[in-house]
């Protein structure tokens, strides 16, 4: 019934060119206005493999309380270091048993951040 080869996700921002900011510079991801829809302000957060995350404007955007990007990566403690490097300030949840970094060891292995928005992202390492 569905081409899930084609499925994507998406989330709001208020301001577009600061999340470009974010998601390419301070994350380092292929970030670039979706081709034909650049006066409407959409992004598209390219995950590769013809993956990408549609990241739209919202002006009354209001962020989500739950993880809206799940980033996975092969070193959690590298990633983090790097990030809080970056000026991103790690997230803490009660019950997670998060280390002194925001680290939730586990498998999978979390670490959660805000974009400047207050959606929340996430690093995940599986074990």
């Amino acid at each position: 019934m569905f081409d899930s080869t084609r499925a994507f996700g998406s989330f709001a921002v208020p301001d577009t060119a600061r999340a470009e900011e974010f998601y390419g510079n301070t994350l380092g991801l292929a970030v670039g206005p979706v081709e034909g829809m650049e006066e409407h302000g959409l992004l598209s957060i390219d995950l590769g493999e013809g993956r990408a995350v549609l990241v739209y404007p919202k002006p009354d955007h209001r962020p989500a309380n739950f993880t809206v990007l799940n980033l996975p990566v092969d070193d959690v403690d590298a990633t983090v270091d790097e990030l809080v490097r970056r000026g991103v300030e790690m997230l803490r949840y009660e019950g997670f048993g998060q280390d002194e970094r925001g680290i939730a060891r586990g498998n999978p292995t979390v670490a959660w951040f805000a974009d400047p928005f207050g959606n929340v992202c996430s690093v995940v390492q599986e074990a």
